[in-house]
């Protein structure tokens, strides 16, 4: 169920009547017509800009539209009040009964509600991660890999057929440097004393991997070339580093349908015909840039190189696909991922880049409208910078890692759960603070706490309300009538709708933002019980009213775990 779907519809439904009666013109466009909460609470619960979207095209008042909109709303059962305002806005104000309707509602459909099929099936990737197997996991990789694995499962939720994947840096320099730098811990493994030079990985992590290696081919490195020893150790530590990447997605409880290596688009021939592809759309041509605006750089000169002519579909300028001497850029292999990626046939596809990859966002989108003819949309998320506080000062250092907190690291202190709520406190752009003391807090400063708490709760009723025998019941929910009950009622009626949006805009923030509000009228309603005995939610004395009230917030017990399901949080019953 979806009550301001259902409202919307017999908007609709009433403009449809009009038109049929020649109170409005025919052929009217509806799709803009909108039914959502008012920005003011006391203008009424719902509000629709019907009049003032159809003004122009009906060539009519807005105010006359909705006068006459607003009568014949007025015969809706559901519909108390439906009162014009301003220019041609409509309040409307539903009944309490109606109210009352979307707790059996929530009850009955258990854990589908909010759940819909908006997504119709659309293949959906989401490719989150990404990082360089050349180390493990930092806070920053976090905050994408959270955000990532959220928008996979709410577009789920919503019906998409969603593929979740890691794009697998394996194909550059650094993962020769990685294999250098195993090699030093495998001398060291040897009893070699070595020294780390500037751009080789020193973390702690790589002692194992080099015992590891030793384990495997003893001392046959020992004293050799890299020559002798480069490809090898480059393919063993980067399936090291990526067993600990795993584990340490796994510490988030994340896991991936599909890993791509990007070693598998050389010598393949999967660049070739992807750029084939694109020359056949006569989108590849061999010219030189114009210099760099600006002052330019001491080191610039004109030279030809293969072009992508990018500027046809929507970047700033056209971009090398190989360089002068003939070697790839590495915009080139990206160009083939994707085209893999259309090729197989997704209907959308998403990208989550860390903050430093803004640049990129153009050319990627203008690679993936040239690839799919435009019919395969790309959308970019960048995961903005997080910064680690503790004791009021920047938290900074990983012993294990050597120069930064790794994710490891930071579920360890906190937990997963405490992660991943807090990682989705910020929207994806907005640089996040973590504060490691904050989030320990039992206050309502604190959002993970805040929600949870409101679940502790819950689950305290029921297990008071079983020991009285008293069983949730939403067969009469007539004593569910206090304003701030309905209030509470109100906020979980927004839930299906709120999902929608915030797939629609792959923002999965919306869902935390939302739940920490429902958390506060949930908390709310439960003071003003201290107070006012009759909001309690068990009455000694009134099994009937007992039973409601405990649906009610059996009723929000639901939404807070499909929340927290979506977000990949699991509910407490417990405050310790």
């Amino acid at each position: 169920m979806n009550l301001f779907a259902d409202i919307r519809e017999a908007v609709i439904a009433a403009l449809t009547a009009m038109t049929n009666e020649g109170t409005l013109p025919g052929g009217l466009e509806m799709k803009h017509v909108a039914v959502e909460p008012p920005r003011d609470a006391a203008h009424g619960d719902m509000a629709t800009n019907a009049a003032m979207v159809l003004a122009k095209a009906a060539k009519m008042k807005p105010r006359d539209i909705a006068e006459t909109l607003a009568a014949k709303l007025a015969e809706d059962p559901r519909i108390d009040t439906a009162e014009v305002a301003g220019p041609g806005f409509l309040n409307l104000r539903l009944s309490v009964q109606t109210w009352q309707s979307v707790v059996a509602g929530i009850l009955a459909a258990g854990d589908s509600y909010g759940r819909s099929a908006m997504g119709q099936n659309a293949k959906v990737n989401v490719e989150y991660v990404s990082a360089n197997p050349t180390g493990p996991l930092h806070v920053g990789h976090t905050r994408g890999a959270v955000f990532g694995d959220a928008l996979a499962s709410l577009l789920d939720f919503t019906g998409h057929n969603v593929t979740r994947e890691y794009y697998i840096n394996d194909g550059g320099a650094q993962v020769d440097v990685l294999a250098r730098s195993v090699y030093l811990r495998y001398l060291e493994a040897h009893g070699q004393e070595v020294a780390f030079e500037d751009g080789t990985y020193p973390g702690d992590y790589l002692i194992g991997v080099g015992e590891a290696l030793k384990d495997k081919v003893g001392d046959a490195f020992v004293g050799k070339g890299e020559q002798f020893w480069l490809a090898e150790i480059r393919e063993f530590a980067t399936d090291a580093m990526m067993g600990l990447i795993r584990a340490d997605l796994a510490l988030l409880g994340i896991e991936m349908d599909h890993f791509f290596s990007e070693k598998s688009l050389y010598g393949t021939g999967r660049i070739e015909a992807a750029l084939a592809d694109l020359d056949g759309k006569g989108l590849i041509y061999e010219g030189v840039l114009e210099p760099p605006k600006g002052k330019k750089p001491e080191d610039w000169e004109p030279r030809e190189q293969t072009l992508f002519k990018s500027t046809d579909h929507g970047d700033d300028v056209d971009r090398p696909v190989k360089k002068s001497d003939g070697a790839w850029t590495y915009f080139a292999p990206d160009i083939a991922y994707h085209y893999d990626k259309v090729s197989r046939g997704f209907d959308a596809l998403i990208d989550v880049f860390g903050a430093d990859h803004g640049g990129y966002v153009k050319r990627m989108k203008a690679a993936v409208s040239a690839l799919s003819g435009g019919t395969v949309p790309l959308d970019i998320k960048l995961a903005q910078l997080v910064r680690l506080f503790k004791n009021g000062e920047p938290f900074k250092m990983s012993k294990r890692a050597g120069t930064f907190v790794t994710l490891a690291d930071l579920v360890e202190m906190v937990g997963p759960d405490v992660t991943r709520f807090v990682m989705l406190t910020r929207k994806n752009d907005a640089p996040l603070d973590f504060d490691l003391d904050k989030v320990r807090e039992q206050s309502k400063d604190n959002p993970v706490f805040y929600v949870q708490y409101a679940n502790a709760r819950i689950c305290s009723v029921q297990r008071k309300a079983a020991e009285a025998g008293i069983t949730s019941d939403a067969s009469d929910l007539s004593n569910i009538a206090h304003p701030s009950e309905l209030a509470l009622v109100a906020k979980l009626a927004e839930w299906p709708r709120l999902v929608e949006i915030a797939a629609k805009t792959h923002e999965p923030h919306r869902v935390a933002f939302y739940l920490y509000d429902l958390a506060s009228d949930f908390h709310a309603l439960w003071n003003k019980g201290n107070a006012e005995t009759q909001l309690r939610f068990l009455q000694e004395d009134d099994p009937v009213a007992s039973k409601a009230k405990l649906a009610l917030i059996a009723a929000v017990q639901v939404v807070i775990s499909s929340g927290l399901g979506i977000l990949g949080v699991t509910p407490v019953e417990e405050m310790r």
